[in-house]
């Protein structure tokens, strides 16, 4: 099969969607289909491009056997709203326009959060006569609403939210990477029939248990420290000041540290905020290169998934934690009630505590640093459910849909339905 895909995010920009779309399309192209993916010059999170790129009209790469397309963008840090949306609008437009060059493929192929560049998939697919299918990342606008960028009422959510139902109709199948994306759609008339549910995963052949990596460690004076991991995007979806909270709480903890890594718009304000309250136990590591995310990982002795108290947020599933599965990690996850804590429950690899709750994350943080065995227990099962969440189960239902649709059978259903 020859398959188009846009995303505004690509290797070597790590954030979650770059990585599952990275990930999953290694394994197509090692199982003989053509991929195309259509991208920006790498820039994402802080706006600025990475070493050995520029912002051109076009670039073309290979990479893993995957044919790279790169079109030149406006490019933003990824902080506030409008310069953002800017961003997403001139990815929408020279996307599209990179999207009509070429052989003609079989299918194209979007993925959110910003669903623009699914307006430029869904144009694509019309104007080349092609099937057009929706990966459903993120529900955008709901989540930027969630976080506080734009009030609920606003006019211009309005509209965005007609377009987003507009996209659902308009594609051959939606592909959600949650149930409860899934149940949010149908609650909106789109049809059910027409939405797959296939969840995130993690890659085996690069996340594995390891030892400690000593000389990490030593450069980050964690040597003989109890570490609580926090590897990802700062936003305003993540509410990390809690986790400020629940640090100073445990400052007089002599061995105890939590490390932040990564970036994102809020990672400013957190540095300048644990510096402001002297709340030292609190270790900044920068972003880091995708190959290294394994050694960091070995850091940790306890892996922190953290969300905003917001009902948009008990719907997501982060990618972080099938990548601490992957590395054998107890879990801890502060979220809304939802997807998430029911795979932390249901596969029994950690603690779920309420979310944005700073005394109830300070007590379980204890409690697992405490508790050996109860650790123990976590990081066995942790790695026991790595492999019922892999990216290569993930790129099969995947596949599965998209060669439903290029059959023109264009129903979702028969790929694996989250439980």
């Amino acid at each position: 099969m020859n398959i188009l895909f846009l995303t505004e995010n690509f290797p070597p920009e790590t954030n979650a969607s770059a990585t599952r779309v990275f990930e999953r399309a290694c394994y197509w192209a090692e199982w003989g289909h053509q991929v195309t993916v259509i991208t920006c010059a790498p820039n994402f999170p802080g706006g600025k491009l990475f070493p050995g790129y520029r912002n051109r009209w076009r670039q073309v790469e290979q990479m893993s056997g995957i044919r790279v397309v790169r079109a030149k963008t406006f490019i933003a840090a990824n902080e506030g709203l409008v310069l953002r949306t800017f961003d997403f609008l001139s990815f929408m437009v020279t996307g599209f326009l990179a999207g009509l060059r070429g052989p003609k493929p079989d299918v194209v192929v979007a993925t959110s959060p910003q669903f623009f560049a699914a307006v430029a998939g869904w144009a694509i697919g019309k104007a080349r006569r092609l099937p057009f299918v929706f990966e459903l990342g993120d529900l955008w606008p709901a989540s930027i609403a969630a976080v506080g960028v734009i009030e609920s009422n606003n006019l211009a959510l309005h509209w965005m939210e007609k377009l987003e139902l507009f996209l659902y109709r308009q594609s051959a199948s939606v592909v959600a990477l949650t149930q409860a994306f899934k149940d949010n759609l149908v609650r909106r008339s789109i049809a059910a029939d027409k939405v797959a549910v296939v969840l995130n995963g993690v890659d085996l052949a690069r996340y594995a248990p390891r030892p400690r990596d000593l000389s990490l460690a030593e450069e980050w004076h964690l040597t003989g420290h109890f570490v609580v991991g926090y590897i990802g995007t700062h936003g305003m979806a993540h509410a990390l000041g809690n986790v400020l909270n629940a640090a100073e709480r445990l400052k007089d903890v002599p061995d105890l540290r939590f490390i932040f890594v990564g970036s994102g718009a809020e990672r400013g304000a957190l540095l300048a905020e644990a510096e402001r309250r002297h709340i030292d136990n609190v270790v900044f590591i920068p972003p880091q290169p995708k190959d290294l995310m394994p050694r960091i990982w070995s850091l940790c002795d306890v892996a922190l998934v953290h969300l905003k108290d917001r009902p948009a947020f008990a719907e997501v599933i982060p990618s972080k934690i099938f990548e601490a599965m992957g590395m054998g990690l107890p879990l801890l996850l502060a979220a809304p009630p939802g997807e998430a804590s029911h795979i932390i429950d249901e596969e029994r690899v950690g603690l779920c505590v309420a979310a944005e709750n700073p005394e109830a994350l300070a007590t379980a943080v204890m409690q697992l640093k405490t508790d050996a065995d109860a650790r123990r227990g976590y990081a066995e099962a942790s790695l026991a459910a790595a492999p019922r969440h892999t990216r290569e189960v993930q790129a099969r239902e995947m596949m599965a849909v998209l060669e439903k649709v290029v059959r023109g059978e264009g129903s979702a259903a028969g790929a694996r339905a989250a439980t």
